[in-house]
């Protein structure tokens, strides 16, 4: 039998509500993978739409889009990964909302150094990084243990 990592085994709740539990894990897996659909075509409008509507977005930070772009698509990978109950889906989540932190910290050195941006981008980063860390922790809580019978791969 494998052993599983402390980290990806649920914490105990008493007398928690696992069904309630798990309409909360399908509710944030199909959060994910609507916020990465739109992710991804927000992100491609403004990575290669027309000049025009490059323009009228403002200023623009490109790594900050870059990753949301790219981001997007694990989003739907996790969100996926939730849905079906697959442990890799918890490091994948975990995953997003590190590099999301790590983006956002990037952003915040930028914006110091006196980058142009928009302040949508920092509300926009604040709620995507809740949002995984929030995800993440679901994710965890979700995945079936030991004692439910085997760990789906």
């Amino acid at each position: 039998m494998k052993t599983v990592p402390t980290y990806l085994q649920p914490l105990k709740v008493k007398g928690g509500n696992l069904m309630n539990a798990r309409r909360i894990a399908k509710g944030m897996a199909v959060a994910a993978i609507l916020f990465g659909a739109l992710t991804v075509v927000s992100g491609g409008r403004a990575l290669f739409g027309s000049p025009e509507v490059r323009a009228g977005l403002g200023h623009t930070v490109p790594f900050v889009l870059w990753f949301n772009f790219l981001a997007g698509f694990l989003y739907l990978l996790a969100g996926t990964g939730l849905l079906l109950r697959r442990r890799w889906a918890v490091h994948v989540s975990l995953f997003v909302a590190a590099a999301t932190l790590l983006v956002f910290a990037a952003f915040g050195l930028y914006v110091l150094n006196g980058g142009g941006f928009e302040m949508r981008t920092v509300g926009a980063l604040t709620l995507r990084a809740l949002f995984w860390i929030a995800m993440a922790i679901v994710a965890r809580q979700d995945m079936p243990g030991p004692e439910n019978g085997r760990l789906r791969q």
